[in-house]
């Protein structure tokens, strides 16, 4: 081929030019505006006071009713208690007469307080003739060593 016989063709721009180009920054949505961010973090703050105010409401009446639950079965519990401290303290005494029946003078159940009041044994008194099993049970508050 000669030399020239190539006719190069150049890329020109269409007629009347191109089109404007886009260079502003278009960022995309990315969710909601303030005020609705506002509005939002408001009704979540109004929902949850609500519902702390509720709950501690019934919190409160449950708490009411459990403390009359419990004061209408105290005389019931308390007259258990009185039996089971007499029924230990006949125990001891029965106890007491036996071991010191050949002591001159012994009044089995004396107080040792001087005084005419009624004064609780202590748990010591109580369970002091118990095995010993019973005594650490109810002296250490149901402590089981293993």
């Amino acid at each position: 081929m000669a030399a020239g016989a190539w006719k190069v063709k150049q890329d020109m721009p269409p007629a009347g030019g191109y089109g404007p180009i886009n260079y502003k920054r278009r960022l995309p949505y990315r969710g909601l505006p303030g005020y609705g961010l506002l509005a939002l973090g408001v009704g979540t703050f109004v929902f949850g006071t609500y519902t702390l105010f509720k709950w501690n409401w019934e919190r409160r009446l449950l708490a009411f009713e459990d403390a009359e639950a419990r004061i209408a079965i105290m005389p019931l519990t308390m007259a258990e208690e009185d039996r089971k401290v007499l029924r230990l303290l006949r125990y001891n005494f029965e106890e007491e007469a036996k071991i010191m029946k050949d002591v001159p003078g012994w009044k089995v159940g004396e107080s040792v307080f001087h005084t005419t009041r009624w004064v609780c044994p202590t748990i010591e008194e109580l369970y002091y003739l118990q095995p010993l099993s019973v005594q650490k049970d109810y002296c250490f508050s149901y402590t089981w060593s293993t």
